[in-house]
C-alpha cells in the first residue's frame, strides 16, 4: 500500500527517522518514494501500517488514492471509484504543505460537492466523519488520500510533566520521550530499561504502547513518584529498582535502553563529572543490553559520546536546540561490531 505521512515541522531529522526506525523494528518491507519537508510517501506492507499510530513527530497517516496536479484535480476526482473508498459519512479536508495561493475551504467545498454529486446517497459530516478524504497540496501536485490514523495530540498535552501526579523540574516532554522509545527499535511486548528514570516519563510512553518497562533511579523519592505516575496512566507491567545506573546489573538483558541522564547547566564544572558518569554507565549498559539491542540517550551538546565510549557505535545523532545556551543531542547507539553511520 502507498501511504502519505504528514510529519510535524518541529525538527528536520527526527520525524522521518522515527518513521524509518519504527518500520525497521517491525521488519516491514518499505520504500520511500517521496520526502520533502513535512511530507513523506512510502510503499509499505499494509499489515505493518497500524504500528505507525504510535509515532510522536507525525500528524497523520493516510492511504494514497491518487496523485494529480491542480489543473487536473476535477478530472481525477470524477474518475475515482468513491463507492469503494467511502464508508459511512465523509468530509473533505485540505492540508497545504507549503505556502501557496490556494484557498483550502473553497477547494474542500468544491471536491466534497463533486463527490456528493456523483454519489447522492453519501452523507456529509463536517464534525466527526467516519471517512476523511485528505487533500495534501503542494505547489505542483496534489495527493488525494484517505486518512487512516491521526496521532493523538491530546495525550502529549495531558501527559506533560507538570500535569502528572508526581512532578519534578527538568523532566522530558512526552513527545520527545515517545520519539526516543521509537528510535530505540523496541516493540510491543519487549523489555525496555530507563536507568535514570526520574519521574518515569520515558517509562510512561513505552508502557502506553505495550512495552514492558524497567526503571531505576538512585533517589528513592523518584522511584516512589515514578510508581505513582505509572499507575496513574494505567501501566501495570513495570518493575522499579532503587539503584545506581553505574552498577545496575539485571538478571536478564533488555531489548532497549532509553534514558535522559541528569545534567547541569555548567559545561566547565559539571562536564568532567558528567563525562565520568556517562562512561561508567555505558560500561554497565553493555552488560544489560541484548546483542541486537539499542540505546537511545539524550545528552547536553558539550558531552560528545564519540569521545566517551568505545563500547558502542553511533547509529544516529540528532541535535535539538533547547535555548541559546543548551542544545540536546539524541543519540542511538548499537554495540560495537555493528555498522557505523550517522544521520
Amino acid at each position: 500500500m502507498e501511504i502519505a505521512v504528514i510529519l510535524s515541522g518541529e525538527h528536520k531529522t527526527l520525524p522521518p527517522s522515527e518513521v524509518k526506525n519504527l518500520l525497521e523494528a517491525e521488519n516491514a518491507k518499505y520504500r520511500i518514494k517521496y520526502h520533502r519537508d513535512k511530507l513523506m510517501t512510502l510503499e509499505v506492507q499494509a499489515d505493518k501500517i497500524p504500528t505507525l499510530s504510535r509515532l510522536a513527530y507525525t500528524h497523520e497517516i493516510s492511504q494514497i488514492i491518487s496523485k494529480t496536479t491542480p489543473e487536473n484535480l476535477d478530472k481525477t476526482i470524477k474518475s475515482i471509484p468513491w463507492e469503494r473508498l467511502i464508508e459511512g459519512d465523509f468530509a473533505v479536508r485540505a492540508k497545504k504543505i507549503e505556502k501557496i495561493p490556494i484557498d483550502s475551504p473553497i477547494i474542500e467545498k468544491k471536491v466534497g460537492a463533486m463527490i456528493k454529486e456523483g454519489h447522492p446517497h453519501f452523507q456529509v459530516n463536517l464534525e466527526n466523519p467516519r471517512t476523511l478524504i485528505r487533500l495534501i497540496i503542494e505547489k505542483d501536485k496534489i495527493f488525494i488520500t484517505k486518512r487512516l490514523y491521526k496521532i493523538d495530540k491530546k495525550h502529549f498535552n495531558s501527559a506533560k510533566p507538570h500535569k502528572r501526579p508526581f512532578f519534578y523540574p527538568g523532566s522530558m516532554s512526552p513527545k520527545l520521550a515517545r520519539c526516543m522509545v521509537n528510535l530505540s527499535g523496541v516493540r510491543e511486548g519487549e523489555r525496555l530499561l530507563d536507568p535514570f528514570c526520574g519521574t518515569g516519563g520515558i517509562l510512561i510512553e513505552a508502557g502506553i504502547i505495550g512495552v514492558k518497562v524497567i526503571g531505576a533511579d538512585i533517589d528513592p523519592k523518584m522511584i516512589k513518584g515514578a510508581e505513582e505516575n505509572l499507575k496513574y496512566y494505567g501501566i501495570r507491567d513495570y518493575e522499579l529498582i532503587r539503584a545506581d545506573a553505574r552498577s545496575l546489573k539485571l538478571e536478564k538483558p533488555v531489548k532497549a535502553i532509553v534514558t535522559d541522564p541528569p545534567y547541569g547547566i555548567s559545561a566547565s564544572t559539571q562536564g568532567e563529572k558528567q563525562e565520568k558518569l556517562y562512561r561508567e554507565f555505558l560500561k554497565t549498559a553493555k552488560y544489560n543490553l541484548q546483542e541486537d539491542g539499542r540505546i537511545c540517550i539524550a545528552t547536553p551538546h558539550y558531552l560528545q559520546l564519540e569521545n566517551i565510549t568505545d563500547e558502542f557505535k553511533i547509529k544516529e545523532k540528532h541535535a535539538i536546540r533547547m535555548h541559546k545556551s543548551l542544545t540536546r543531542i539524541i543519540y542511538t547507539l548499537e554495540k560495537s561490531g555493528g555498522s557505523y553511520h550517522c544521520k
